[in-house]
């Protein structure tokens, strides 16, 4: 009997600095990597760099990036210390893309007050290709 592959985990706190987009991006490549995840690494990259941006934009004080990976699944939480909760707008060039573009590429998303301020969360599911079944074997 096979074993589901524990999840892959880096909970870290981010300098509130513009250069914390690219080391979250980085490690969100290596917890795909790690968990092996078999989704599209662009679409969790995209959605780490909008999270990120938004907490250090919007947010107050340095944010936090949470991930957990699987092959099949990535969740991410990036928070802050604010206390006003993000409302999506309509997208454009003059109020952005940000939370349009995590709503659709996730499998879910949302935002919850903590005791410390805000997480902005969201999941992304691996798409999979179903078994494939010969018509010989069927």
């Amino acid at each position: 009997m096979s074993k589901e592959a524990e999840p892959y985990l880096v909970d870290t706190r981010l300098p509130k600095e513009m250069n914390s987009i690219t080391v979250a991006r980085g490690l969100a490549r290596r917890v795909m990597d790690e968990c092996d995840y078999q989704g599209r690494y662009e679409d969790v990259l995209l959605v780490v760099s909008e999270l990120v941006t938004n907490a250090l934009v919007h947010g107050d004080g340095s944010p936090a990036l949470r991930l957990r990976g699987t092959p099949a699944r990535i969740r991410i939480e990036v928070s802050d210390s604010g206390t006003e909760l993000p409302e999506p707008r309509e997208p454009g060039p003059a109020s952005g893309w940000g939370l349009h573009v995590v709503r659709l590429l996730s499998a879910g998303w949302g935002i919850s007050p903590s005791e410390s301020g805000k997480v902005v969360w969201c999941e992304l599911a691996a798409v999979l290709a179903p078994l494939q079944v010969r018509p010989s074997e069927a």
